[in-house]
């Protein structure tokens, strides 16, 4: 296995290019064939295909990382290959199969594992996206599609790791509507929030948050993140149907209530309920969880419970999951799949 230069100790959340991908193709056959794996690179497909032209396109993202022990891990892999079925149902995409997505997934890590971070350095995160390459000129599916996955080695996703971070509500932008397709990890979803998030950003914020497109009252997600909040031992986040169902999301709430003892519920939460909270974070793939300081909504910040830190239970569902993920802690579900290196 060849040595990799990389200065592990200053990972960012960016890419880097790594030695092998994966590409399947779903052809005018109507089946996936058996695909292959490829050296990195780039990929060719008409200038008339659906995913350049209608937005047909799906993306995922997971991570592998090393244990204490060295062993490599994953969390969860086929729940992100039954988010892909569903959003493939919702774009009328033909659907890949999620234990295929699971063992592929694994060979991909151990052909790129000399790029996995040693442990406690970061993780190789794995990037699978379904695309309608197939041309195509009127608003329909495309005849043709292309499965394709790569890895990159990442650090944190917001600069500073577990460390409070500030979120701005925005009342001029939405992330989705509601029966749109907010709900699945549609390519379409992201673009529009980037100029929200520069917005933010150039204020001093980690990030904005979205309201609903409804009413304007109630939290939906921020940036590339789902939100909770906590007030006494009441431990609330927004309700799917124009949100992403996170699975790093699901599995907080599930350790909040089995391991906490708290009361978590799904539910619409007001802006102003969040200003009054004990505590506030956001979790994804990328970013676990990220402890919220201090939220503003037009132009009035809200220090979270009084001081600008991390909050007990943030720290202790942080540290439950994340020792849970590299195999430091009780796996009472069965999350944590080992890629045994061949």
């Amino acid at each position: 296995m060849a040595k990799i230069k990389i200065d592990w100790s200053n990972l960012t959340f960016s890419f880097r290019k790594t030695k092998t991908m994966y590409m399947a193709t779903f052809g005018k056959d109507r089946k996936w064939d058996t695909g292959c794996f490829l050296p990195f690179g780039n990929v060719s497909m008409s200038p008339a295909a659906g995913v350049l032209n209608y937005g047909q396109g799906l993306f995922e993202g997971l991570k592998a990382q090393h244990t204490r022990d060295n062993k490599i891990v994953l969390f969860r892999p086929i729940e992100n290959g039954r988010r892909i079925v569903d959003g493939c149902k919702r774009l009328c995409m033909p659907e890949f199969p999620p234990r295929r997505f699971v063992e592929i997934v694994k060979e991909l890590v151990r052909k790129n594992r000399e790029y996995i971070p040693p442990y406690g350095k970061g993780s190789l995160y794995i990037r699978p996206c379904l695309w309608g390459t197939g041309a195509i000129l009127g608003v329909a599916p495309a005849p043709e599609y292309t499965f394709i996955a790569f890895t990159c080695p990442v650090g944190p996703y917001y600069k500073g790791g577990m460390t409070p971070i500030k979120i701005e509500f925005t009342a001029d932008f939405h992330r989705s509507a509601p029966r749109g397709t907010g709900h699945v990890k549609s390519i379409s979803n992201y673009a529009g929030t980037m100029y929200p998030s520069k917005l933010a950003k150039s204020r001093g914020y980690a990030d904005c948050a979205y309201l609903d497109a409804r009413s304007d009252r109630f939290i939906e997600e921020v940036g590339g993140a789902n939100f909770f909040c906590l007030k006494g031992n009441k431990l609330s986040t927004p309700v799917t149907g124009s949100i992403l169902p996170g699975i790093t999301r699901k599995s907080v709430m599930t350790i909040a209530r089995d391991i906490l003892k708290l009361d978590v519920r799904e539910r619409e939460i007001p802006v102003a309920e969040a200003m009054a909270a004990d505590e506030c974070f956001c979790t994804g793939t990328a970013a676990v969880i990220s402890p919220i300081g201090a939220l503003t909504f037009k132009g009035k910040t809200h220090v979270v419970g009084g001081k600008f830190r991390v909050g007990e239970t943030t720290s202790r569902l942080y540290s439950l999951l994340t020792k849970i993920q590299l195999q430091e802690e009780t796996d009472r579900w069965n999350w944590v799949v080992e890629v045994p290196v061949r």
